[in-house]
Order: C-alpha cells, then structure tokens, then sequence
C-alpha cells in the first residue's frame, strides 16, 4: 500500500478553514470520485481501493491518504492533485503564516546584538 501525508499551516479561522476542505473534498469527488463525510474536525473520504482523512487544527491541515494495491501505481499523481488543490485554497494564508513566522523570527535576531566575546 502507498501513503501519501501533507500537512500545511494555514491563518484562516477553522469556519472558513472547513469551507476550503468542503471546496477541496468537492475537488477531490470530482476527480476521483471520493466520497466524504465529517466527524467534528476530521473530513473523512473514501471509495474502492482509496481511504484517507483531512483533519483541520486552528494552525494547519493534515492530510493522511492511504492507497490500496492498484491505486498504487497513481500515488505520484494523486499527490500532485492534493498538493495543488491544498495550495490553491490553503496556500496563501499558509504561506502568509509562515512569511510572519520569519519575519518575527529576523526582528528578534535584530533585536537582540550579539554577544561580545571576552579577550
């Protein structure tokens, strides 16, 4: 069996973060006809040979999939296609959250002089 696991930070609030699993689970039952349904924050999906789970937090969306036998020959492409859909809908403010990160993390280092050494 074949494993695919992504996970991306995001700044949405979980609401909207949920619209954009809703968005991305529609995606997915488009184009490999996945089935899906909620269990509190965990967007569970399946069809023959297919299982996986996208699981929302306040900071990040974890994707699991776990692809049977002959679905393993496609697991680069399914890969891509979750990848791609995760970066249009969660990307930007993904990206936004880790582009704050750093920016703190290079203001603390600016903030902070180095330490002088003793001679």
């Amino acid at each position: 069996m074949a494993d695919i696991h992504i996970q991306r930070p995001h700044s949405m609030p979980l609401k909207k973060a949920r619209d954009a699993a809703n968005d991305f689970a529609q995606r997915l039952n488009e184009k490999f006809e996945l089935q899906s349904g909620w269990d509190g924050d965990t967007l569970n999906f399946s069809r023959s040979g297919v299982s996986g789970r996208l699981a929302l937090t306040k900071s990040d969306v974890t994707i699991d999939v776990k692809l049977g036998f002959l679905l393993s020959a496609f697991a680069g492409k399914m890969e891509g296609h979750i990848k791609d859909n995760l970066d249009q809908l969660f990307g930007k403010a993904g990206a936004a959250a880790n582009k704050g990160a750093a920016e703190k993390g290079a203001a603390a280092a600016k903030a902070t002089p180095p330490k002088k050494k003793k001679a």
